[in-house]
C-alpha cells in the first residue's frame, strides 16, 4: 500500500507549527506570518514564547514605519501568530518546522512526540545544519514525510533556504516545501543529506581554518578579519562571524562534519573547544574572539588584545620614488596607485615598448576615472607625468623602493632580485608582490636580505584596499615600519603576516574553493546551486565557481599546489576535476571556458 506522501500531490501549506522560538524560530515565524500563513509557535519556555510575540510586534511595527506593511496588514499578521507551550498545538499543522537545540536526543524526542500528534500527511521538517536528516527520519514513524528545511540567520533577510532530502523522503514532500519557500520569496536549493549541506559545509571549513590561523599566532584577529573583508569583499571577517554564530554552535557543526568526513580541515581547532568550555561563546555571552559591550550586543569594545591606535613602530626610511618591475595588469595597477599618491614612479619592463604600452593603459584607466568624476583632468595629467617608462632596470639606481610584479615563477623573481641588488642604492627597500612564493627565497638572492619584504597587492590594485605586508625572519624592523606607513600613504589597509604559503587571504580562500570543486566532483550539488548558496547564504559577492573562472583555473591550481606542498595536509590536495580542466586548457573566462562557457569577445 502506498504511503500517504509517496505518490499523492499535497495541498498547499496553510498552517505551520514552529517548534522552538529562539532567534531562528522567531525569524521563521515572522517570515511565514507575513506571507499569510497561520503560525503556531511552540516553546516549552513561556518567556521564549512571549519574547517571540514581542519580537514579531516590533518587527512588523518597523515594517509599517518603513512603508513595507500597512497597519491593517500588520494587525492581520499578528492575528495569525499564536504561541503555546505544548506540542499538542501542532495537531492541525500542514507542516511542522523544528528549530530546537542541535542535539539528537532533544530532536528525536520532539519527533517521537509529534508522531502521535500530527496527521499522517503532515510534513515534519528539521532546521538542523549539523545533524543527519536521515537519522532523524529513520527514527520517525513516517520517515517519508521528514526532510530538512535550513533557513539562514536572520531568516527574514536571508534569501537562501536549503531543502534537504534523505533517501527516505517522498518527492511530494520536497515539492510542497519547495513551493512554500518560493511563495515566501526565498531561493530554495535542493541538497542531499550531509553535515553542513552546501553553504555551511563550505563556510565552516573556512571558519575553522581562520580560527586555527589565529590560534597559531600567525596573524592578529583584526588583521585576519580585515584581510578577508577587504581582500574578498566579504561582509564580515571569519572571527567576527564565529562570534555572531556562536562558537559553541560552530564547534558542534564542525564536530558533525568531521565525524562524517574525517577531513582534518573540519576537525575543530582546539581554541574553539577552549573558548566554548570557558563560556566565551561570542556575542551572546559578551565575549568570544572579541569582547562586546554586553551579552547580545554587536558593539566591540577594547580589551587586552586590541592594538593601540597610537602604537609607534620603528623609525622608518624615507620613500620619495618607487620603481615597479613588470608591465602586466598588476604592475600597471600598482604604478597607478603610487603615482596617484604623489610618488615619482619608474615603470620598468623587458623593453621600452612594453613599458610605454603599460603607461598607455594607465592613461586610459585615469581617463575613465575622469569620466566618472573621481578625479579632475588636471590631476590625471599630473599623475601620468610622474610615471617614467623604461626598458632597463638600471633606471632603478635612485629609487627608494623597488617592487616587482612579474610572473609568479621563483627563478624569474630570484634573478630579478639579484639585479635589484646590483643596481639599487644602499638602503633601498626591495619588495615582491608574490601571492604564493616564499619571500625569503627572493631575499636570499640578494646581499641585503634585511631590506626585502613582501607587499601583496590585490587585483585590480587601484580599487582593492588590502595589502598583505609579509616580513621574513630576516626583514629589518625599519623596513617593516616603512612599508606599513607607505601603505597608509597610498590609501591601502596593511595587514601583517609571516612568510608562509598563501599568507592570510589565499590560505583561507583556496581551500574553500577546492572544497566547492569536490562537492561538484562528488555530484552532491550543481555549480549553480553552490554559487547561489554561497551568495545568498554567506553574503559572498561571487559564488566559488564564478570566482574560479575569473581568477583562472591554472592560477588557482598553482596556488592550491603550493598550499598542499607547504602544509602537507591531504585535505588541501587539489581536486582532480580542477587538474583535469586545466590539462584540457579550460582555464576560465580568459579561454572562454572553465567551469562554465563564456561568449567569445
Amino acid at each position: 500500500m502506498a504511503t500517504p506522501l509517496s505518490d499523492t500531490p499535497l495541498s498547499p501549506i496553510k498552517t505551520v507549527a514552529v517548534v522552538g522560538l529562539g532567534t531562528m524560530g522567531t525569524g521563521i515565524a515572522e517570515v511565514l506570518t507575513r506571507a499569510g500563513r497561520v503560525v503556531v509557535g511552540i516553546d516549552v519556555d513561556e518567556a521564549a514564547a512571549s519574547h517571540a510575540v514581542a519580537a514579531l510586534e516590533a518587527a512588523t511595527a518597523r515594517a509599517v514605519s518603513r512603508g513595507r506593511l500597512t497597519e491593517q496588514e500588520r494587525e492581520e499578521a499578528l492575528a495569525r501568530f499564536r504561541t503555546f507551550t505544548d506540542l499538542q498545538a501542532a495537531a492541525d499543522a500542514d507542516l511542522v518546522i523544528e528549530v530546537v537545540p542541535e542535539s539528537y536526543e532533544i530532536k528525536q524526542q520532539v519527533f517521537a512526540t509529534l508522531d502521535g500528534i500530527v496527521r499522517p500527511d503532515t510534513i515534519v521538517a528539521t532546521g538542523t545544519n549539523a545533524l543527519s536528516v536521515t537519522r532523524l527520519a529513520a527514527d520517525s514513524a513516517r520517515p517519508e514525510r521528514v526532510l530538512g528545511l535550513h533557513f539562514f540567520n536572520p531568516a527574514p533577510a536571508m534569501k537562501l533556504v536549503e531543502v534537504v532530502s534523505s533517501v527516505l523522503t517522498a518527492p511530494a514532500a520536497v515539492t510542497a516545501v519547495t513551493n512554500l519557500a518560493l511563495d515566501l520569496g526565498k531561493e530554495p536549493v535542493a541538497v542531499g543529506d550531509r553535515p553542513g549541506f552546501v553553504a555551511d559545509g563550505l563556510l565552516f571549513g573556512y571558519l575553522n581554518q581562520a580560527a586555527a590561523m589565529y590560534e597559531a599566532k600567525y596573524a592578529s584577529r583584526e588583521d585576519i578579519d580585515a584581510a578577508m573583508k577587504l581582500g574578498c569583499g566579504l561582509p564580515m571577517g571569519p572571527l567576527a562571524l564565529l562570534d555572531l554564530i556562536g562558537i559553541d554552535t560552530a564547534r558542534t557543526v564542525m564536530e558533525a562534519m568531521y565525524a562524517a568526513s574525517h577531513d582534518r580541515l573540519h576537525a575543530p581547532a582546539p581554541i574553539l573547544r577552549q573558548l566554548s568550555e570557558a563560556g566565551l561563546t561570542g556575542r551572546k555571552s559578551g565575549r568570544g574572539f572579541y569582547t562586546y559591550e554586553a551579552p547580545g550586543s554587536p558593539t566591540v569594545v577594547r580589551d587586552a588584545l586590541t592594538p593601540l591606535e597610537d602604537a609607534t613602530l620603528a623609525q622608518g626610511r624615507t620613500v620619495r620614488s618607487v620603481g615597479v618591475a613588470g608591465s602586466g595588469t598588476m604592475a600597471s595597477g600598482i604604478v597607478e596607485v603610487f603615482a596617484k599618491a604623489g610618488f615619482d614612479v619608474v615603470l620598468a619592463a623587458r623593453s621600452e615598448e612594453k613599458a610605454q604600452a603599460a603607461k598607455a593603459r594607465i592613461g586610459k584607466s585615469l581617463a575613465r576615472s575622469v569620466d566618472k568624476g573621481r578625479m579632475t583632468a588636471e590631476a590625471a595629467a599630473q599623475t601620468l607625468d610622474r610615471i617614467r617608462p623604461t626598458g632597463t632596470y638600471d633606471d632603478f639606481a635612485d629609487v627608494d623602493l623597488a617592487l616587482e610584479a612579474v610572473a609568479e615563477d621563483l627563478e624569474i623573481k630570484q634573478q630579478l632580485f639579484a639585479t635589484f641588488d646590483k643596481v639599487c642604492k644602499p638602503g633601498a627597500i626591495l619588495a615582491t608582490t608574490t601571492s604564493s612564493l616564499p619571500v625569503v627565497a627572493c631575499a636570499r638572492a640578494t646581499s641585503r636580505p634585511q631590506d626585502v619584504i613582501g607587499m601583496h597587492f590585490f587585483n585590480p590594485a587601484p580599487a582593492m584596499k588590502l595589502v598583505e605586508v609579509v616580513r621574513t625572519v630576516l626583514t629589518a624592523d625599519d623596513v617593516h615600519a616603512t612599508v606599513r606607513e607607505l601603505c597608509t600613504k597610498v590609501r591601502k589597509h596593511p595587514v601583517d603576516c609571516g612568510d608562509r604559503a598563501g599568507f592570510i587571504v589565499n590560505a583561507l580562500l583556496f581551500p574553500y574553493l577546492n572544497n566547492a570543486i569536490k562537492m561538484v566532483q562528488e555530484h552532491y550539488a550543481t555549480l549553480d546551486d553552490i554559487d547561489a548558496a554561497m551568495k545568498l547564504g554567506g553574503g559572498y559577492p561571487m559564488g566559488p565557481f564564478e570566482l574560479l573562472d575569473v581568477v583562472g583555473l591554472d592560477v588557482s591550481l598553482a596556488i592550491e599546489k603550493v598550499l598542499h606542498r607547504e602544509f602537507r595536509d591531504p585535505g588541501l590536495a587539489p581536486a582532480p576535476l580542477l587538474e583535469h580542466l586545466v590539462a584540457a586548457g579550460c582555464l576560465g573566462r580568459k579561454t572562454g571556458r572553465g567551469f562554465r562557457e563564456y561568449a567569445k569577445r
